[in-house]
C-alpha cells in the first residue's frame, strides 16, 4: 500500500499497565530485543501510512523517543480508547483518509492482514471496519453483533450481552478503521454513561448504524490478535515473535538444530548454510554470514560473525566485535569490542577484549588480555600468524607483530618485534628436600596442638 492510499495510524499506547507491575511503561517492555512499540510500529510503516501518530501518556518520554520521528500525542487522563482516539483529532484536523487505530501492546498484527482489512473497507466503500477473531471460547471479549447484510451494528461487552448474545463467535480485537470526518464526528457523540465513566470505541457501530453508516468486519488469525497484560502474556508473545524469527531464519536457509532453544533478536541477519546448536541465545545488532557454525550455550550480540567463522561452544562474543573469516572461537572464549581477523584461532578459556588478533594468530588456551587498568581501557594488537602461548597475560597497551611467538605463561608488558620470541617469567628455581621438610614442619607443629 502506498502514501496515495490515504491512510494514517494511530497508535494507542498511553496505558499504565499496571499489571506489569513496573516503572517502564507496558510498550517499552522488550520483545525479541526492542521495545513493544517498535514492533507495531515497524508495521505501521511497512502500510506507507501519510503519517503515524502514537497517543501516550504524560512523562512517558522513553515511548516518546522510541516512536522518533513520528508523532506523538498526549493523553493527560486516561478516559478510554475513544478518548484516546480524540487525542488525535488536532493533529488530523486537514486529514480526508482513513484512520487506522493500531495498540502498542498489539505486535503480532502482520502487514498482510492489515492491508487485506484496510483493502475491505476500501472495495465495501465502508466508512468503518472492524477487525474480528473468532476464538475458540469466546469468553471475555466483546462480541461483535451483525445484522442480515454482514455489517457490524453493535459491539457488546460481555457483562453487558444477554444469554444468545454470549454465544456470538465474532469478536472484537480492538483494532478498528475509519473515515478520518465520519470518525471525529461519531467519536464526538460517544458517552460515557457506563461503569467506568469512560468513553470508549466500542459505542462507534450502534453510532454509525443510528445513522445508516456502512460498518463492515474482517478476520484476523487468534496468534495475531493476543497483547500483553501481564508478565506472563510478555513471555507468551516473546515466544510467538521467536517462531517467527525461526522459521524466517530456516526458510532463507540456515539450520537450527533445535529451534526451539535459539533466540534471536529482531535484526539478526543469518546467512545461508549456517548451523546454529542448541542453547544459542543471539542479540541485537548481530549479522551471521553464509557457512558459520554456532555450537551450543553460545551468546553473541552486536558482533560481525563472517563467512566460515566456528563460534563455541559455551563462546562469548560482546558488541563491537568481529569475526574474521575461517576464524575459531572456542570453548569458554570471551571477545569484547575486538577484531579477530581471518583465520585466526582462540581455542580454549581466553578473554580477548580491547584487541585486533591478526590473520592466522593462534591465541593458547588460558589467554588473557589486561585491557582495564582501573581507570581506563587500553588496546593491544597481536600481528598476523603470531603464537602466544599458554597462560600468557598481555597487559595492554601493547603490540605484539606479525610472526611472533610468547612463550607460555608470560606476563608481556612491552611490545614485541616481529618474529621474535617474548618470555615473561621468572626463572624457574628447584630446591631439593625442600617439599618433605616444609611436611614434617606442619605435622610437627600440627601434633603439638
Amino acid at each position: 500500500m502506498s502514501k496515495t492510499s490515504n491512510i494514517t495510524v494511530v497508535i494507542l499506547a498511553a496505558g499504565k499497565g499496571t499489571r506489569m507491575k513496573s516503572d517502564l511503561p507496558k510498550v517499552m517492555h522488550p520483545l525479541a530485543g526492542r521495545p513493544m512499540i517498535n514492533w507495531v510500529l515497524e508495521t505501521a510503516e511497512s502500510l506507507s501510512p501519510a503519517q503515524i501518530i502514537t497517543v501516550i501518556a504524560p512523562d512517558q518520554t522513553e515511548t516518546q523517543q522510541a516512536v522518533k520521528p513520528h508523532d506523538c500525542v498526549i493523553q493527560s487522563e486516561q478516559l478510554g480508547t475513544g478518548h484516546a482516539v480524540q487525542c488525535a483529532q488536532d493533529k488530523l484536523k486537514n486529514f480526508d483518509g482513513t484512520v487506522l487505530v493500531l495498540y502498542g501492546d498489539g505486535p503480532l498484527y502482520t502487514k498482510e492482514t492489515l492491508s487485506h482489512f484496510l483493502k475491505n473497507i476500501e472495495n465495501a466503500k465502508a466508512a468503518f471496519g472492524f477487525l474480528g477473531m473468532e476464538p475458540d471460547n469466546p469468553t471475555g471479549y466483546g462480541r461483535m453483533v451483525t445484522n442480515a447484510d454482514g455489517f457490524v451494528t453493535e459491539i457488546i461487552e460481555e457483562k453487558d450481552a444477554s444469554a444468545a448474545q454470549k454465544k456470538i463467535g465474532l469478536c472484537w480485537t480492538g483494532v478498528m478503521a475509519g473515515k478520518a470526518k465520519e470518525l471525529f464526528d461519531l467519536i464526538d457523540k460517544i458517552d460515557n454513561n457506563n461503569a467506568q465513566s469512560e468513553y470508549y470505541l466500542t459505542d462507534l457501530p450502534k453510532l454509525a448504524t443510528a445513522q445508516n453508516l456502512k460498518t463492515i468486519s474482517a478476520l484476523a488469525s487468534l496468534d495475531e490478535t493476543l497483547g500483553v497484560n501481564d508478565r506472563a502474556q510478555l513471555a507468551e508473545l516473546e515466544s510467538k515473535l521467536q517462531a517467527r524469527l525461526r522459521k524466517q531464519a530456516m526458510e532463507n536457509g540456515a539450520t537450527l538444530t533445535d529451534p526451539a532453544s535459539v533466540f534471536l533478536s529482531f535484526d539478526t541477519q543469518i546467512g545461508q548454510d549456517v548451523t546454529i546448536e542448541p542453547n544459542v541465545f543471539i542479540g541485537p545488532g548481530v549479522t551471521i554470514a553464509n557457512n558459520v557454525t554456532i555450537h551450543a550455550f553460545s551468546h553473541i550480540e552486536g558482533a560481525e560473525i563472517k563467512q566460515g567463522a566456528e563460534i563455541g561452544p559455551f563462546a562469548r562474543i560482546r558488541p563491537k566485535s568481529s569475526i574474521g573469516a575461517k576464524a575459531v572461537i572456542g570453548n569458554f572464549i570471551e571477545v569484547n569490542r575486538s577484531a579477530v581477523e581471518d583465520g585466526a584461532k582462540s581455542k580454549h578459556m581466553s578473554y580477548l577484549g580491547d584487541a585486533v588478533i591478526g590473520e592466522n594468530a593462534n591465541i593458547g588456551a588460558g589467554t588473557v588480555i589486561a585491557n582495564y587498568d582501573g581507570f581506563e581501557k587500553h588496546k593491544t594488537i597481536i600481528g598476523a600468524g603470531a603464537f602466544i602461548g599458554t597462560n600468557s597475560t598481555i597487559i595492554a597497551p601493547v603490540t605484539i607483530e606479525d610472526g611472533a611467538i610468547v612463550a607460555a605463561g608470560s606476563a608481556v608488558t612491552d611490545n614485541v618485534p616481529a618474529d621474535a620470541m617474548a618470555i615473561g617469567r621468572a626463572r624457574q628455581e628447584n630446591r631439593d628436600g625442600w617439599a618433605a621438610i616444609y611436611r614434617g614442619k606442619r605435622l610437627d607443629a600440627k601434633k603439638a596442638g
